[in-house]
């Protein structure tokens, strides 16, 4: 009963449960019946959903209803955790035994005792480790003999023929050039600056060999230019990992083995969140830059190769169709790639300041 008294919130949560039972009591409900409601409000006096417990710890939540999967973040601190299960991930680096959050009619439920152990985590002065954006890797789609969707537009009389490989290579050039303007400190990395073919493990492999310092994070962006066989569709988009979809983010040991599924589960929720928010900020950039001239068709999840196997927040850019003749007509501007860069660098510049600033990084080494 002892933290079901911990403070004053709890205890109204508590006094509004023994008034709700009391107004029962004068309907004369059976003997039984008030015993079971007895119970049932005192086994559960002490929770709150998820929601309201984010409200009154005044922490940023972040929730996957369809992995279960979840994260409080405040202070340069987070925690990760997942329904059903009493472990939970402190910063990413610490396990910890809690009350396991309860999905009860679709509403996810934690108790006191769950709610005190984040609240102790984020009163923490300091984070226990900063993080920081170290690398960004952008892989323009195709190239070589791989020229990806092939499209164009009637100019004077002549077609113009545009591919797909060299438009997403001039935007992909673009971007890393206004990055490495503005983040010196980090490493603007592309999978290739020219006319070179790349195969998709290529990519991937270059994405998750690069070298980080501690604490440092690389973000994974894929630009392409979209394609349909219906000549009228247009738009831009921004995909993610479907969160149906859950990889291995950590290799099985002897001390992790028990662990090992939900620690990966955890990992893989913050990729997923990240990967999100940067297709988010990436859309609102885009439809800033060119809303007016292409209209934005939203945020979708699947399960791209480039994504799904690098092991770190990844989106993948469609912007706009080269199969649209007017669509194709823009993207032979060199004006509207640039637009269309910054969009994308405005995304990007936006993600980097909420994620570091959310993990305790001020800037100063």
């Amino acid at each position: 009963m002892e933290s079901c008294l911990r403070g004053g919130k709890s205890i109204n949560r508590l006094r509004h449960r023994m008034n709700v039972f009391f107004n029962i009591q004068k309907h004369k409900l059976s003997f039984s019946v008030l015993v079971l409601l007895f119970i049932s409000f005192f086994m559960y006096g002490a929770s709150v959903s998820l929601s309201e417990a984010a409200q009154e710890i005044g922490a940023h939540l972040f929730w996957d209803p369809i992995s279960g999967n979840g994260v409080f973040e405040k202070n340069g601190h987070n925690m990760s955790f997942k329904i059903g299960e009493p472990l939970v991930l402190l910063d990413y680096s610490q396990l910890a035994i809690t009350d396991a959050p309860e999905n009860r009619d679709d509403v996810v439920f934690v108790t006191d005792g769950f709610i005190k152990m984040a609240e102790d985590l984020f009163k923490t002065q300091e984070p226990s480790a900063y993080y920081r954006v170290g690398a960004i890797l952008i892989d323009p789609g195709h190239g070589g003999k791989d020229s990806g969707a092939v499209g164009g537009y009637i100019k004077d009389g002549k077609k113009v023929t545009l591919k797909e490989k060299d438009v997403a290579l001039e935007i992909s050039l673009l971007l890393a050039e206004q990055l490495r303007k503005n983040y010196p400190d980090k490493k603007i990395l592309l999978t290739r600056s020219n006319d070179t073919f790349l195969e998709l493990e290529e990519r991937v492999d270059m994405a998750n060999s690069v070298k980080l310092e501690p604490h440092e994070a690389i973000i994974y962006i894929s630009v392409h230019i979209n394609a349909s066989v219906n000549k009228d569709a247009s738009g831009f988009e921004v995909w993610y990992l479907n969160p149906d979809y859950r990889r291995d983010v950590i290799q099985e040991t002897e001390d992790n083995k028990d662990v090992l599924p939900i620690l990966n589960s955890m990992l893989e929720e913050e990729y997923t969140t990240e990967s999100i928010l940067i297709a988010k900020f990436i859309m609102d950039g885009l439809e800033s830059q060119i809303g007016e001239q292409s209209s934005p068709r939203g945020i979708k999840a699947e399960e791209w190769f480039v994504v799904r196997n690098a092991n770190m927040p990844s989106v993948l850019v469609e912007a706009c169709f080269i199969t649209n003749e007017k669509e194709a007509q823009l993207l032979d501007s060199e004006e509207y790639l640039r637009k269309v860069s910054l969009g994308i660098y405005n995304g990007l510049v936006a993600f980097i300041t909420h994620f570091e600033q959310s993990r305790g990084f001020t800037g100063v080494e």
